[in-house]
């Protein structure tokens, strides 16, 4: 993938090693959101790609529902994941369930890897 990686801010030995944990008792929610993202499962490295981008929809809940204002690329960056999780849906129930599993991974992942330290 180009540009920073949300899994920049992590050591990445840590981040492997919870990330298999985290997939013992969330695989399916990784698939169900795969699959809500357009993003084929086939692929390697799949899990990890969508663990970037719940982790880069939190840091895009958090910049939108701070106290500052967010920058362009934050912007158009939450937009961009906001557009791909709504596609091919027909309302909003779709997409905030697509939205919380998202918000649930990237939650449960920050707490077994702050767990490991």
């Amino acid at each position: 993938m180009q540009g920073s990686s949300a899994l920049d801010n992590y050591d990445l030995k840590k981040a492997h090693k919870s990330l298999k944990m985290l997939l013992i008792d969330r695989s399916n929610e990784f698939r169900i959101l795969a699959k809500g993202v357009g993003y084929p499962t086939n692929t390697e490295n799949w899990e990890l790609i969508i663990l970037n981008f719940c982790l880069d929809f939190i840091e895009c809940f958090n910049a939108m529902s701070g106290e500052e204002n967010p920058n362009h690329n934050q912007i158009h960056k939450c937009m961009t994941l906001m557009r791909q999780m709504a596609r091919g849906k027909s309302n909003m129930t779709e997409v905030t369930h697509i939205e919380n599993t998202a918000y649930l991974i990237a939650e449960d992942f920050k707490a077994i890897y702050k767990r490991m330290e």
